[in-house]
């Protein structure tokens, strides 16, 4: 289609899901959008198909960007995602095919750091068990032992995975509940950032054993499938907690659920799912578990950052700019920007 005046037509992009309307606003400035308003991801030849045409995508954490769906779309030259974890993007294969793609890291670290440590406190002081025995009437009187959790303050605090929302969270126990800070790390802080954190390092193992409250923030890789499982759940205290805001697949969740149903691990705290928005039916079954739908970051100001974030990286990849956050900076187009 050309544009008015007889110029060239304008690149056509794709927003997979619905995002904000100012977001769709801002992106009709610069292309012709076809803007999904649904909440549901599409099967992947049906994103293949929307796809068609495309010279852009702003897509969520779920839709699957791989080799097939490349093939398939031919005219795709930038892949941009709201989200900051990208297990669902082959980075490889967008490479290979020439095509930038982006994540959305930054904006959510503090908000997500907010609620892994919110989630953290109900786990350990069983805020969605009582509130769960409140609701059925079963509230007759007080009990010196009733709901008795375990302590936040002062408790030891092991975090998996030291990355910019694993800083985040260790500054909130350290500085906030007087927590001793313990992690673990592919790669070591350095000793500066250590001592602003009151953080140590410990091997895995050994962060197993000694964590009170263990979060675990790691990104979900081929390496870090099922990271946590019935070993290592073996090695935490029977009175520890568990937290997951990473990305499901980390924690082995059948694992999880035999050990909190035998009482080996006090109690979980689970933002993520393996497969979800399946739930492992286990997981369903003991109370010593909290349970929401993947919404670490789900502020509203925050929410509007990452769609904005992932707009500034789709804006800048097919108009000749830099593309603020990009996972495969190498990627040039000399067709960009022309």
């Amino acid at each position: 289609m050309a544009s008015e005046g007889g110029g060239a037509a304008r690149p056509r992009v794709l927003v997979a899901r619905r995002v904000f309307p100012e977001v769709v606003a801002r992106l009709q400035v610069h292309f012709e959008v076809d803007a999904r308003d649904a909440d549901d991801p599409l099967p992947p030849a049906a994103l293949a198909e929307r796809l068609q045409g495309c010279a852009g995508a702003l897509v969520a954490g779920t839709e699957r960007i791989d080799a097939a769906l490349l093939a398939a779309c031919p005219a795709l030259r930038a892949v941009c995602s709201m989200a900051v974890g990208f297990n669902n993007i082959d980075v490889a294969a967008c490479t290979a095919r020439g095509v930038l793609a982006s994540n959305a890291p930054g904006v959510l670290t503090e908000t997500t750091a907010d609620f892994g440590f919110a989630l953290m406190m109900a786990t350990a002081r069983r805020i969605s068990e009582a509130e769960h025995w409140l609701r059925a009437g079963q509230w007759r009187h007080w009990s010196v032992d009733g709901f008795a959790g375990a302590d936040v303050h002062g408790a030891t605090l092991g975090i998996l995975g030291m990355g910019r929302i694993g800083q985040a969270i260790a500054r909130r126990g350290a500085l906030g509940f007087a927590m001793p800070v313990v992690y673990h790390n592919r790669r070591r802080l350095e000793p500066a950032d250590e001592a602003a954190l009151g953080a140590r390092w410990l091997p895995l193992d050994e962060l197993l054993a000694a964590a009170d409250h263990l979060v675990i923030v790691v990104p979900y890789t081929a390496e870090t499938h099922h990271l946590v499982g019935e070993a290592e759940l073996a090695r935490m205290k029977p009175t520890a907690t568990l937290v997951n805001i990473a990305r499901g697949g980390v924690v082995d969740d059948a694992a999880l659920a035999r050990a909190l149903r035998e009482r080996r691990l006090a109690a979980a705290g689970l933002d993520v799912f393996e497969g979800e928005p399946a739930v492992y039916p286990g997981l369903l079954e003991v109370p010593n578990v909290v349970l929401t739908p993947h919404i670490a970051s789900a502020s509203l100001p925050t929410r509007r950052a990452m769609a904005g974030l992932a707009a500034d990286n789709l804006i800048a990849a097919l108009t000749g700019g830099t593309p603020p956050t990009p996972l495969n900076p190498e990627v040039r187009r000399p067709d960009i920007g022309r």
